[in-house]
Order: structure tokens, then sequence, then C-alpha cells
């Protein structure tokens, strides 16, 4: 089997309501979301698990250190570009629509990420791997070098993930 380039073939997209089965969304219920994989910056894209706390739990006869590992954590942050309008030079409200659904803090937002063989342009099918993460936005951040296209970075808090999804037909099968 052969391995396969990352890049170009991690698709996000943004659900503001979460899927019936969050293990094992639908076609249909992921396709209704916001795919913003061509709408992020590549660079500083983060989503997914970080290390678990580490609790000290040895017991009295083992030598050296022995952790248990304690909760889970995870690492949530994007970076859309922002899109304007060519007439009014006001934000479009269609080509901006990542933004618009990550602008205000306290957003609550249900990402889900597929990384594989195939391309992040290509639909998702039955069967693909998929993880999953309700998020909460916090303020966007004005890059630190202003430079490039105009974007913003929205750090996020994971309240819950599923992983090791499987995406089932669009009829829930």
């Amino acid at each position: 089997m052969p391995k396969s380039l990352a890049d170009g073939r991690i698709k996000v997209v943004a659900l503001s309501t979460i899927p019936a089965d969050p293990f094992a969304p639908t076609v249909t219920e992921l396709t209704a979301g916001v795919d913003i994989s061509c709408r992020i910056l590549s660079s500083d894209y983060t989503l997914g698990p970080t290390d678990s706390d580490k609790i000290a739990e040895k017991e009295l006869c083992k030598e050296g250190n022995a952790n248990a590992l304690g909760p889970s954590n995870y690492t949530a942050a994007v970076t859309p570009f922002r899109y304007f309008d060519d007439t009014t030079k006001q934000a479009d409200p269609i080509e901006d629509a990542v933004f618009e659904l990550l602008k205000e803090k306290g957003t609550t937002v249900y990402l889900y990420e597929r990384q594989s063989a195939k391309k992040s342009t290509e639909p998702f099918a039955a069967g693909d791997e998929v993880e999953g993460y309700e998020v909460t936005t916090d303020n966007p951040q004005k890059p630190s070098d202003m430079g490039g296209y105009i974007k913003r970075r929205v750090p996020m808090e994971v309240q819950t993930a599923w992983l090791n999804g499987k995406v089932k037909a669009a009829g829930g099968a």
C-alpha cells in the first residue's frame, strides 16, 4: 500500500448543529456544513489531541516514575481568510462565511476533519474516517505580521471530541 502526502488532503467542515450520532455523522449532515478547507490558512491550522494530563499514581513497589494517564487534552485554532465584495469593498456575506461563522467569542461549532488519501475537495462518502470536535470560539486575533492576505486567527477550546469515527451513508445506514 502506498503512503499519501498530507498536502491538500485534509477536509474540514464546520457544523452549527451536532450530528445525531457524533461518532458516525451522515454524508447529509456533513454536506450541510460549511466546508472550510479552502478558506483557512494551512501553516497554523491546529485541531486534535495533545498530551493527556499525567497523574502520579505509582505503586510503592515501583522504581522511578510511573504516571497514569488522566483527562484528555485538545488544541484547536484556525485562521480564516477574509473575503470582500469587489464593488462595495465590504465583507462578502457568502464568500466570507467562514469568518462570519467563527467571529463571535463563545460560539459553539462542530468541526469534522477527514485526513486521508482523498483530496480535500472530494466529497464525504460512507466509510470515510473522521474526527469530530465540539469547539467554542475565542475572539479573532490580528496576525502579528500584517502582510499577505487579510485574515484573523481564531483560537478555540475543545469541549468534546469524537475520535476514530466513520461517516454513514446519506440515509444513515
